[in-house]
C-alpha cells in the first residue's frame, strides 16, 4: 500500500502537511485557514472526507491558525499534548482532543504514527512519522538542532519534510535584530541549510526516495540556492521545494519506488 503526501503550505506564514493512504489521511498542523486548506486539497484532487485527524507539532500560530475552524467544521479529532493545548489557546471540543506521549503508538485506520520530541522554543514540541505497511513519511520542521531523536527517525524515512530555514550568510548579513538572529540559530530555533544538508548526507537511508525542503525563511533563504545545494548531493533522492505560497504536487511513496531507489542507490555505490 502506498502513502500519498503533499505540503499544502510551508513557511512562517503557515504550515500544513497531508499524509495518507487510499482510505484515510492525517494533516500535520493546520497553520493556514480552513478555507485555504480545502481549496488547495480540492485543486490536488484530495478530499477532506479521508482526513481522520489533525496532528499538532507545537503551539506557534503558523502551525495552529486554522485548527479551530477546521476542527469545528469537519468534526476532526486533534492529537495535541496538554501543554501545547494550554499554551495555544485553542477552543476545541474536549471529547475530540486526544493527548499523546513520546513514542506512544498512535493508530488511525491503517496509519501508524510515532511522535517524538525535538529541540524548539515551544512548550512541548514534537515531530511525527506517519507509516503504513512499512512505508514511512517524516515531518522534521521547526528543529533547533539535529538531536538523536531526529537523527534516529530520519534514518527510518522513505520520504521526509526537512527544514531548511535559513542560509547562514544571509541571516548574518540580513536586517533581523541580533536577538532574533540568536533565537533562530541558537539551538532551539531552526535548522540552517548547512545543518540540514549535513543531516541528509550523513543519515539519509538508502531507501529515501523524496526529500521536501521545508519552512524556508522569506528573508534569510533563497529557493534556488537551497535547491541547487541539495541537488548536488541528492543521488537518486528526488528533491522538492515545499513552498510558502502554494501546495506541492501529491507524491506517491510506495514499495515499488522504494525498491527502485534501493537498486539505483546500490548501482551508484558500486560505481563510486
Amino acid at each position: 500500500m502506498s502513502l500519498f503526501t503533499t505540503s499544502l503550505n510551508s513557511g512562517s506564514n503557515g504550515n500544513c502537511f497531508y499524509v495518507g493512504n487510499e482510505h484515510e489521511a492525517v494533516l500535520v498542523d493546520a497553520g493556514i485557514s480552513c478555507r485555504e486548506i480545502e481549496k488547495r486539497m480540492k485543486r490536488l484532487g484530495l478530499t477532506m472526507q479521508k482526513v481522520r485527524a489533525v496532528l499538532v507539532t507545537h503551539e506557534h500560530s503558523d502551525h495552529i491558525r486554522g485548527i479551530n475552524t477546521l476542527h469545528k467544521k469537519h468534526k476532526l479529532p486533534v492529537y495535541i499534548t496538554h501543554s501545547t493545548l494550554r499554551h495555544g489557546g485553542l477552543s476545541l471540543d474536549p471529547d475530540s482532543v486526544i493527548s499523546f506521549q513520546p513514542y506512544q503508538p498512535i493508530q488511525i485506520g491503517q496509519l501508524y504514527i510515532t511522535a517524538f520530541p525535538k529541540a524548539h522554543d515551544a512548550s512541548d514540541p514534537y515531530s511525527f512519522i506517519v507509516g503504513c505497511n512499512g512505508v514511512k513519511v517524516g515531518i522534521f520542521t521547526d528543529i533547533g538542532n539535529p538531536c538523536d531523536h531526529v537523527i534516529n527517525h530520519f534514518k527510518q524515512c522513505n520520504a521526509a519534510f526537512l527544514e531548511t530555514n535559513y542560509d547562514e550568510e544571509m541571516l548574518e548579513n540580513g536586517s533581523y535584530p541580533y536577538h532574533l538572529k540568536r533565537r533562530i540559530r541558537g539551538g532551539q530555533g531552526h535548522l540552517s541549510n548547512k545543518q540540514a544538508l549535513e543531516l541528509f548526507q550523513t543519515h539519509r537511508p538508502s531507501f529515501m526516495t523524496h526529500l521536501f525542503l521545508s519552512h524556508l525563511s522569506q528573508n534569510n533563504n533563497d529557493p534556488d540556492l537551497v535547491l541547487n545545494l541539495f541537488n548536488k548531493h541528492a543521488g537518486k533522492t528526488r528533491i522538492i521545494l515545499a513552498s510558502r505560497y502554494e501546495e506541492t504536487k501529491v507524491y506517491q511513496i510506495s514499495a515499488e519506488t522504494i525498491s527502485n531507489a534501493l537498486v539505483s542507490y546500490t548501482q551508484l555505490s558500486l560505481s563510486l
